[in-house]
C-alpha cells in the first residue's frame, strides 16, 4: 500500500466518522429541543394540573420503590433458604 492510498483511506475514514458524528449531534439537538419545549409547556400548566402531574410522578416513584423493596426481600429469603 502506497502513501497516497494510505491518505485516501485515512480521509475516507475521517469523512465517514464525521458524517456519523453529525447524525448523533443532530439527534441530540432535536432531543434537547423537544425537552425544552416540553419544559416550556409544563411551565405554562395551571397550578391544579401541575399538582396532579407531580402527584402522579410521586405515586409512580412510590410504586417503583415498593417493587424494588419486594424484589430485595425475595432475594434475602432466597439467600436465607439456600444455606
Amino acid at each position: 500500500m502506497g502513501l497516497i492510498q494510505f491518505f485516501k483511506n485515512a480521509f475516507s475514514d475521517m469523512k465517514k466518522g464525521a458524517k456519523a458524528q453529525h447524525e448523533v449531534d443532530k439527534a441530540n439537538f432535536n432531543a434537547v429541543k423537544a425537552e425544552s419545549k416540553a419544559q416550556w409547556e409544563e411551565a405554562k400548566m395551571s397550578p391544579s394540573a401541575r399538582q396532579a402531574k407531580m402527584q402522579a410522578e410521586r405515586e409512580a416513584q412510590i410504586a417503583e420503590a415498593n417493587a424494588r423493596t419486594a424484589a430485595a426481600e425475595a432475594r434475602i429469603e432466597a439467600a436465607k433458604n439456600s444455606k
